[in-house]
């Protein structure tokens, strides 16, 4: 089974941030997964694919203009029943990551996916939307995304396989 992680970064903190979810993944076995940024994205293994994550840097509260770009002309990319997820990074707490979260979550809605954040029904650490990360990343934000990266890795295998 394969899953893809699509994300915008300039700076490489959200690329940073796909990587450690890429490692949570990695933890369920039998799942092969890419970690793209927008400008290199492999569409045979993304259409393959059974989940797809998202991540995107917030820019005044919301998502990257690259990221809408790529939602507004992926008309060819059927992501239709597909698992998705997304994730966000920020500058700081209260920078906007849940708006930019709740953007993209409507959006791939539209599109027919079937979002998932692995919430608070499996305890801790509790994940609403979507993992965040602030600033430069610390250990503690990474194991939160190395769990965020692997809920969705055993979903995909429970819903798919």
């Amino acid at each position: 089974m394969k899953i893809a992680i699509l994300y915008f970064s300039k700076t490489g903190k959200t690329e940073r941030t796909a990587k450690v979810i890429e490692e949570g993944i990695n933890k369920v076995e039998g799942i092969e997964v890419k970690a793209m940024n927008l400008d290199k994205v492999d569409y045979e293994f993304l259409d393959e694919s059974k989940a797809v994550i998202f991540g995107t840097p917030t820019y005044y509260a919301n998502m990257t203009w690259q990221m809408k770009k790529w939602i507004d002309e992926s008309r060819n990319c059927n992501l239709e029943g597909k698992l998705g997820a997304v994730f966000a990074t920020a500058q700081y707490i209260g920078g906007g990551a849940n708006v930019a979260m709740t953007t993209m979550i409507n959006h791939f809605m539209v599109k027919g996916m079937l979002m998932y954040s692995g919430g608070s029904a499996l305890g801790q650490p509790y994940i609403h939307l979507g993992h965040v990360s602030i600033g430069d990343g610390n250990e503690k934000e990474d194991e939160v995304a190395r769990v965020f990266g692997e809920r969705i890795g055993k979903k995909a295998k429970e819903l798919f396989e």
